[in-house]
């Protein structure tokens, strides 16, 4: 049985569950499952798929992660980013056939399932380590704007062609200003103004049903279909059945690019909030347990009509204020939107699409994150400097190019920094025995003949040549200087090409009369020195435990008045 848990978590939630728990679980679950029906449908516009597509994805998805994920909270159905992410991905490759449309969809959230479920079997959670906050920030608020301006055209009730570039449907919708259509504009206005009422009235209430029940019957009762209103139309009814996806080489090789991209970003949006969740309610949550969770709830979904789903923000506040405590709330979720399916289906008929493009812009709009420019504006210039060019390049370049050229940035700025780490030359600080940057400490002292530095990060090959021209730019052929002592305890590990440039060093050094001593090297670090003969070559006489030792015997055999503090070469060591 313990083993079972292992595979099936929703079990190991269970397995004290109290009559506490299933209130707050249910209140949560019909909660959730209601708020679902109108944002699924509206949410399935926007992946170019007919509505009922937006409740296919409500449901399996749904009981196959509340078997095997980990978040007690997480609500798991459509949403809009992963929605837009597949239009911009299948939109190009169907040609308009509506039919192969789906069937690629479908085909994508396969192929998404599979490799969030080897992933996350593989252990690989950490590759979603390098979409970084300030990319995934840029990208969600540049997306956001894509995603709500794509939903003009049944805001203003006139045709603006699909496109994945802001100027081209900002461009599209000035151009059919004349042809708006005012009822289903007011349609659209009022929805989203109640739609904004209610929820600073209150984030669980289910405002978006509210809004559909409230217009679909403005259009029944006063036939504003007939009057040029777009409405939902026949829905069909009944659970979806069992289906299987045609595979084709061809397609599934030009589908691996969207598939990644979407297999990630869900998997970054989903994990991001159930941490969230998690240290609110004091739990963990297994990142790869997660990816498996994802994978399966996709996989299963795609064999009965499922497109890609991922855990929602805005939903999981919800089923968070709603009392949600185990996994069992996702269930309850997901028997609402059978019964909707089975019973419900035919009310959708007058259902306008202007409430629909309503209740996406309210919820994407929420995504442009004002707050995260400001706070990285004042605390890292240089992360929002990556938001900022995420979002233009997702805006200017399309949704997957965006990214794209985010991660890569991000990967040459990881590169970048850890090829140019912070380093220092020391000083010892007045009555003590401490050593610290010269930069930071004006008042420490140092000696004429000693100089002490200091690199913040292991030594390797891509941060190696750096720390040659560090000590090389000391200005080594001073007549004043005569040995320089290396604070070792940053360093964490050294590889073979550290080593070579520390013979290197050693040598170059020797040859200009100065001597190298090393302080703080750590047992592993000191293993590596022994093996490459570094030790050897040095001179085991010059491995010191502590900075002052090694000064004060180097200082010994190379006498040296102490001195004001002073930097040799200022343009070689950071201000920082």
């Amino acid at each position: 049985m313990q083993r079972l848990r292992q595979f099936v978590p929703l079990l190991d939630q269970l397995a004290d569950y109290e009559q506490e728990q299933l209130q707050g679980d249910l209140s949560a679950g019909l909660t959730v499952g209601v708020m679902l029906i109108p944002q699924g449908m509206a949410y399935a516009l926007i992946a170019g798929l007919p509505p009922i597509y937006g409740l296919y994805a409500a449901l399996v998805p749904l009981v196959a992660y509340a078997l095997f994920g980990t978040s007690r909270q997480l609500a798991v159905g459509p949403v809009a980013m992963v929605s837009l992410l597949v239009a911009a991905s299948v939109g190009p490759i169907a040609g308009g056939d509506m039919e192969q449309y789906i069937a690629l969809t479908l085909m994508i959230s396969v192929m998404v399932g599979l490799f969030q479920f080897i992933l996350g079997v593989a252990r690989f959670g950490f590759l979603v380590n390098f979409l970084s906050h300030p990319v995934l920030s840029g990208f969600t608020s540049a997306a956001a704007l894509i995603i709500g301006l794509s939903q003009l055209k049944h805001l203003l009730g006139v045709d603006i062609p699909r496109s994945n570039y802001i100027h081209e449907i900002l461009i599209s919708a000035y151009a059919k200003m004349g042809a708006i259509e005012p009822t289903t504009l007011a349609l659209g206005l009022g929805s989203i103004a109640l739609l904004v009422v209610l929820k600073r009235w209150k984030k669980a209430f289910p405002g978006a049903l509210v809004a559909v029940v409230l217009t679909t019957a403005a259009v029944w009762a006063f036939g504003l279909h007939q009057n040029g209103v777009a409405i939902v139309g026949d829905v069909p009814r009944g659970l979806p059945d069992f289906f299987v996806p045609s595979f084709e080489l061809d397609t599934i090789q030009s589908l691996i690019p969207a598939t990644l991209t979407i297999a990630l970003v869900g998997f970054m949006e989903s994990i991001a909030v159930a941490k969230v969740y998690a240290s609110r309610h004091r739990y963990e949550v297994d990142a790869n347990k997660e990816l498996i969770g994802l994978g399966l709830a996709n996989l299963f979904g795609a064999f009965f009509r499922a497109y890609p789903t991922t855990g929602g923000f805005s939903r999981t506040a919800v089923n968070d204020q709603a009392g949600a405590q185990t996994n069992l709330a996702g269930l309850f979720s997901a028997v609402v939107i059978a019964l909707t399916l089975f019973l419900l289906t035919p009310l959708f008929y007058y259902m306008p699409k202007a409430v629909l493009a309503a209740i996406v812009m309210v919820a994407v709009f929420g995504l442009i994150d004002i707050e995260e420019a400001r706070y990285l504006w004042r605390v890292d210039r240089k992360d929002f400097g990556l938001m900022m060019l995420t979002a233009a390049a997702t805006l200017s370049l399309g949704i997957e190019e965006g990214i794209l050229v985010g991660v890569i940035v991000s990967l040459i700025a990881i590169i970048h920094e850890i090829s140019q780490p912070h380093t220092a030359v020391e000083g010892r600080l007045p009555g003590t025995e401490t050593y610290r940057n010269l930069q930071r400490n004006p008042e420490a002292m140092t000696r004429a003949s000693v100089v002490v530095v200091r690199m913040d990060a292991s030594l390797s090959f891509a941060n190696a040549a750096t720390f040659k021209d560090l000590i090389m730019e000391l200005d080594v052929k001073d007549p004043e200087l005569r040995a320089v002592v290396i604070n070792m305890y940053p360093v964490n590990r050294v590889d073979s090409t550290g080593a070579h440039t520390l013979h290197e060093i050693i040598e170059d050094c020797r040859r200009n009369g100065v001597d190298i001593y090393f302080a703080g090297v750590k047992g592993p670090v000191r293993d590596v020195l022994a093996e490459a003969g570094v030790i050897e070559q040095a001179g085991i006489d010059h491995f010191f435990h502590e900075v002052h030792d090694a000064v004060e015997t180097a200082s010994d055999e190379a006498p040296g008045d102490i001195r004001e503090a002073h930097v040799r070469s200022p343009e070689a060591v950071p201000s920082s």
